[in-house]
């Protein structure tokens, strides 16, 4: 969430940037909004004072005009909560504005690629794709997720469910241990204000799973990714600011209706509706969000290096970015039976703008200022076991385990399926 004030007097730059992120910021419609807003909470201090004033009197001829002036203070109020509410939907709807370092573009295809990793094998046989190599024993089962829950959805039995649990201990061990995140169990619901202080909503609305309730003062949610629970750990707190920076990981379920993605990635498992994920988040000092951004992604390549899967590390377009971020790097794993590298994790840094949505402050001097927030896949598991499965194929349709997951499979030097 943007600074109200700063809006307003860099109304001009803010609409570019606005630009620059495919929104069309109405400049006359906010301004309109927001002045008519501003008058009416003048008017209503103006009427406050004078009630104050007249309650100061022991006149009871001040005791009529009392009344009627908090009669007007009513009525006023009920129009604020009208204006500020439609002054509201035009802020909360507006992203992020990128870093000046972000190549500007309105889609993926003004994204730069910064670094490629690893070799791409050469196979001597017919490569097969994921959904080949384990359709036939049920490893991965889609038939039977669809009379379950539907499409888009997937059941995993034996070596494979064991492979997805092996990846996730591999991981959560990994950025535990190796990289100092402290690991969290979280809640997989959460209310509508923890998701809207990572941006979910209202933006996002359409994608998200709402559970209803018969008696509830609050909406509830599937978290659609860890990264709304963990970066909400801070939200209404003030951190000292040598507990900074806090680093958090967890590895969850997410839910998604992936709502706009209608026809994309209908086979196997790169596209589902609920999927593992391991998920980084960092609280810092804003000044330090560009080196911790470095330092997240730098995690999250290891997970990668360590497996032995090449990949490509490619930094968005300021139309491309999450609505949340100011700058992101996207991993993107080796998929060979795609011929394409697909993406594997998203690492953002959010600057102050969640933290301004869920007043989340450290301690600076003798004031307090928001947070900056950082988030990113350490990784996605599903489409990690698919860069795995297809990576480390062999002719007989055997897949072979890498050394440094063997530990974590019951030291099994390969799946046969």
């Amino acid at each position: 969430m943007h600074n109200l004030k700063n809006l307003r007097k860099n109304i001009g730059t803010y609409k570019k940037k606005f630009k620059d992120r495919n929104v069309d910021f109405n400049i006359i419609d906010f301004k309109e909004k927001d002045e008519l807003n501003r008058s009416l909470i003048s008017k209503k201090e103006k009427l406050e004072q004078e009630k104050k004033s007249l309650s100061k009197s022991k006149d009871e001829s001040n005791f009529l005009k009392s009344k009627k002036i908090s009669e007007k203070i009513l009525s006023i109020s009920k129009k604020l909560t009208v204006t500020q509410n439609n002054l509201n939907k035009i802020i909360h709807s507006l992203p992020n504005l990128a870093l000046d370092d972000v190549p500007v573009g309105k889609d993926d295809k003004f994204n730069k690629l910064i670094k490629k990793s690893g070799e791409l094998k050469k196979f001597k046989f017919k490569l097969k794709s994921h959904v080949e190599l384990c359709v036939k024993g049920s490893s991965i089962d889609f038939e039977t997720s669809i009379k379950l829950s539907g499409s888009r959805f997937v059941v995993l039995r034996d070596k494979i469910a064991l492979l997805e649990r092996a990846l996730i201990n591999f991981m959560l061990d990994t950025h535990t241990n190796e990289f100092q995140y402290t690991e969290i169990s979280p809640p997989l619901i959460v209310n509508e204000d923890v998701m809207f202080g990572t941006g979910q909503i209202p933006k996002f609305e359409e994608d998200q799973f709402e559970i209803k309730f018969d008696k509830s003062d609050q909406r509830k949610f599937l978290i659609p990714t860890a990264e709304v629970v963990l970066t909400n750990l801070v939200r209404k707190s003030i951190i000292e600011k040598n507990n900074l920076p806090k680093r958090f990981v967890a590895s969850t379920p997410c839910f998604r209706k992936e709502a706009g993605s209608y026809g994309k990635d209908t086979k196997g498992m790169i596209r589902q509706h609920q999927f593992y994920k391991v998920e980084l988040v960092s609280i810092v000092e804003p000044s330090k969000c560009n080196e911790e951004l470095e330092r997240m992604l730098n995690c999250a390549e290891k997970i990668l290096e360590k497996l032995e899967i090449p990949y490509q590390v490619v930094l968005l377009s300021s139309g491309d970015m999450g609505f949340s971020a100011e700058k992101t790097y996207d991993i993107e794993a080796w998929i060979p039976s795609e011929n394409n590298y697909r993406e594997i994790s998203s690492c953002s840094s959010c600057g102050t703008f969640q933290a301004r949505r869920m007043n989340a402050k450290f301690k600076s001097n003798d004031n307090n200022e928001f947070v900056g927030t950082l988030n990113g896949s350490g990784l996605a598991v599903g489409r990690l076991m698919i860069a795995l499965l297809e990576n480390n194929q062999n002719e007989d349709g055997s897949v072979n385990i890498p050394k440094v997951l063997k530990k974590y499979m019951n030291n099994l030097e390969k799946i046969k399926l």
